[in-house]
């Protein structure tokens, strides 16, 4: 038979579903595991990093399955978001129509790959009866106390009468419409992930199985530092500045202030002034640049000057209160006392605006304070502090922190630079937020017997403005506390919401009473294997783990972190291609160098990752339809480990089909064997070497995929079919054949968890009436993974100069004697003095000469 994935493929893939092969329930009887891919935006199409994503779980949870684990693996769809309601907007389309038809398209592209999903357990995030779940976990959080309102400046777009995300805010401008964007003040709804700062930080020390660069992410962005809040008066003005400092011990260095444009304080010292004018200006200027931006170190320090002074509380000094642009409101109190001595950023700006440079901060070799070229921010003595002088500046940070709070002018404190979370948003497509705005009552939740709060569904997007604002038969409502006429929220929810607790839903889709089944989830979770980009390792994270604790403490579950091994696998790459007068072409359009549309000679590119907008992409459907999505999917596992990145080779995909090709040879040359009566061996000449190959790969194999190094894992199945493909023309005997045979079906097994659809053709082949995906996974004998001779490196002056077959564990001596007889080494060594002899059992001869 000629292998023929096409056909393979489909069969296996109508198998799977018609008979439910990997369909689960809960049962505290046997050992679970919970194997979760992220799931999915339903943009249309899959690409090559979903292929990469879902094919690493796959592999995973089939070997989970063959190793007789209860596992479970969901797929679903985060479905709410503002690229369907941008598509409604040009397409005249409804967002849940489009978004369903993508939905049906990607869930069949996904069938298409063979993978073992519970499909019985697939969720939309846009369905009511997810989000009813959602609306009723944001009320309890807000009778906990973990939900409230309050204004914050957002970007508005004055000539779509809408707020824009930051990512629809280009160079200061309306993404759609290219007007103006500027910052207004506007109400929104926040979650106190503050409240659990603390823990959140805490728990990532315990946390094994998450890539440490992950938590280091995690931990600088929840950014707890240790300091000081001091309150600086302002001249001829009734507030102060409160500043937040993890440096007291350089307070008598503070020259000048800077505040962040967003600083409610920064109108409020303009104001009557003969700077207001300029000031607001500036603020607007800066307010429409990104935040990100504005902290990088090579970014221009931009300052204004606000005609105010702030006082030092420890000698008196008048301070200028700047706006600065490089001050955010999110971390501290959005105000610094500036100390250019000592901070590079301070630094910087002080050389710009030509302001006082004032050391105390002095280390053993001196500073010359007049001719400084950058900060010093090392240790050293205060000096110019006063009473605090000659003290180590360390000592120095407690000893100030005590007198302000003595004298009542500052207190130690802690600060993080996490802040709560912003979750409205001004948009239709998303989970209305289930509150509604009373005068008399103010903000009151909707009775949980309403929920859910359903999206209307005859809308119209014109574009402008928050589209159920416009709709007053989903605003206009009635209190449910006092029966007086009042207004539902037209906010919804950040979709980030939507993906904080999507893995417990899967855990008990159907519940009808309740966000999910408590004992399920209990059963079901944590997730034991998690897989996803690094793109995700701050925010989706860090707000599944939030949720979950919050959860927690609702009383729904009893664990603490969602996620128990995360595994961020890296981007799939491909080189460029662009022509003079076409631009970016695919890499079809870009055969032979040449371009498709014009025949001028095509520019290829760096490698980078594979963009829609760059064009250096593969369509899965296209290259499934060539060679098999077994092929597909075991390029995306070969070429590279799962964390890394991956280039993609079209030779590299060529490469894996003619293997799956030479091991289904394999088979169909030796089909017979599986209809013999062999007889029983022992263990000796050929047995032992294909006892010794068989073996020697189950234990790696199954080795490499407990540690997911799972391209070494499919390199140790191609080394076995080319041994395999040696030994076959020896084989005489009826035992040599038996041991053969047992090779064949320990490889069919082997491939089960990357080529899934090729191996269960061959097993069937074979005779077998159970379906390998629910077979047990082979076992290895670790008698049988030895062999007699092993390979000794020899070494002269530490470089590799020959290599010697010896028995197993050879004495010391009968080795040396061996490295000196060999030819090669008689070579290095003739003629020199030997200096030292160096033996490693089993493995290594070194031999220094002179």
């Amino acid at each position: 038979m000629k292998y023929n994935p096409a056909d393979i493929e489909k069969k296996w893939q109508e198998k799977w579903e018609n008979e439910k092969v990997f369909r689960v329930e809960a049962d505290s009887s046997r050992e679970k595991f919970y194997c979760l891919e992220m799931f999915p935006y339903p943009s249309g199409k899959i690409h090559m990093g979903h292929v990469r994503n879902y094919a690493i779980g796959d592999v995973i949870s089939r070997y989970m399955f063959m190793k007789g684990k209860n596992v479970i693996h969901p797929m679903g769809w985060d479905a709410f978001g503002l690229p369907a309601e941008n598509a409604a907007i040009e397409n005249k389309v409804h967002p849940d129509k489009w978004t369903k038809s993508n939905i049906d398209y990607m869930r069949a592209q996904l069938k298409k790959l063979g993978l073992s999903y519970d499909w019985d357990r697939e969720i939309a995030t846009c369905d009511p009866e997810y989000y009813r779940w959602e609306q009723l976990i944001f009320i309890k959080m807000y009778e906990k106390g973990l939900v409230y309102k309050k204004t914050s400046l957002l970007n508005w777009c004055d000539s779509c009468n809408t707020v824009l995300a930051n990512e629809q805010v280009e160079e200061g401008l309306c993404w759609r419409c290219s007007s103006e964007v500027e910052k207004k003040e506007l109400p929104g709804w926040y979650f106190k992930i503050t409240d659990y700062a603390d823990e959140l930080l805490d728990c990532t020390n315990e946390m094994d199985g998450w890539p440490k660069k992950v938590l280091t992410m995690q931990q600088n962005w929840i950014g707890k530092s240790y300091g000081a809040e001091i309150d600086f008066k302002v001249e001829d003005f009734d507030e102060t500045i409160n500043v937040f400092t993890t440096r007291p011990d350089t307070l008598f260095g503070a020259t000048f202030m800077s505040l962040a444009p967003e600083h409610p304080m920064t109108r409020k010292l303009l104001a009557g002034t003969e700077q207001e004018e300029g000031g607001i200006a500036f603020i607007n200027e800066i307010l429409k640049e990104d935040k990100i931006s504005r902290m990088a170190d090579d970014k221009e320090k931009k300052g204004y000057f606000t005609g105010r002074y702030a006082i030092n509380p420890l000698n008196g000094t008048r301070m200028p209160v700047y706006i600065a642009n490089f001050v955010l409101m999110d971390y501290g109190t959005g105000a610094v006392m500036a100390v250019p001595a000592h901070d590079q950023r301070d630094f910087d700006f002080a050389k710009v605006y030509d302001l006082n440079i004032k050391v105390v901060i002095m280390p053993e070799e001196g500073i010359d304070a007049d001719n400084m070229e950058e900060a010093y921010t090392g240790p050293g003595k205060l000096v110019n502090s006063g009473d605090f002088n000659g003290m180590e500046n360390e000592d120095a940070k407690k000893a100030i922190v005590d007198y302000l709070d003595n004298n009542k002018i500052g207190k130690s404190t802690v600060n993080y630079r996490l802040k709560d979370w912003q979750i409205s948003r001004q948009r239709y497509w998303g989970a209305p937020i289930p509150f509604i705005n009373c005068e008399k009552c103010g903000s009151v939740p909707v009775p949980e017997d309403q929920l859910p709060v359903k999206l209307p569904t005859d809308m119209d997007f014109s574009g402008h403005g928050n589209p159920l604002k416009s709709m007053e038969s989903f605003w206009k409502t009635t209190c449910p506390k006092c029966g007086g006429e009042a207004e539902r929220e037209t906010d919804t929810m950040d979709t980030f919401v939507e993906s904080s607790w999507y893995f417990l839903r899967y855990c008990s889709p159907q519940c009808d009473t309740a966000p999910f089944k408590s004992d399920e989830a209990n059963y079901w979770m944590p997730v034991d294997q998690y897989i996803g980009g690094i793109e995700h390792a701050i925010l989706h994270l860090l707000y599944s783990r939030f949720f979950t604790k919050v959860l927690r403490d609702l009383g729904y579950i009893n664990f603490d972190e969602p996620f128990d091994r995360l595994l961020t696998q890296g981007m799939v790459c491909k080189e460029t291609y662009r022509c003079e007068e076409h631009g970016w072409l695919f890499p079809e359009e870009a055969e032979d160098g040449k371009c498709s549309h014009c025949d001028s000679p095509v520019t290829v590119g760096r490698v980078e990752k594979m963009s829609k907008s760059k064009k250096n992409v593969v369509d899965p459907n296209k290259l499934i339809e060539q060679y098999g999505a077994d092929t597909a999917r075991l390029f995306i596992i070969f070429a590279a480990p799962p964390e890394n990145e991956l280039e993609w080779s079209d030779q590299g995909v060529e490469g894996c089909f003619r293997f799956l090709g030479r091991a289904w040879r394999l088979v169909q040359n030796n089909i017979g064997l599986f209809k013999e009566e062999l007889e029983d061996y022992k263990v000796e000449g050929l047995v032992k070497e294909i006892l010794f190959h068989t073996h020697v790969t189950i234990k790696k194999v199954t080795s490499d995929i407990e540690k997911y190094h799972l391209n070494t894992a499919v390199a140790a199945l191609m080394e076995l079919v080319n041994n395999l493909y040696k030994i076959e023309p020896k084989l005489s005997s009826s035992a040599e054949k038996k041991a053969f045979r047992e090779a064949i079906e320990a490889l069919a097994a082997m491939l089960a968890p990357f080529t899934p659809h090729t191996a269960e053709e061959i097993w069937t082949q074979m005779g077998n009436d159970v379906l390998l995906s629910a077979s047990d996974w082979p076992a290895y004998v670790e008698e049988y993974t030895r062999q007699d001779e092993i390979t000794v490196v020899v070494q002269v002056n530490g470089k590799v100069r020959a290599q010697l077959s010896l028995p197993r564990d050879v004495d010391k001596e009968t080795a040396f004697e061996a490295a000196f007889a060999d030819e090669k080494i008689q070579s290095y060594t003739e003629g020199k003095n030997i200096v030292k002899q160096i033996f490693v059992p089993n493995k290594l001869v070194n031999l220094v000469v002179k």
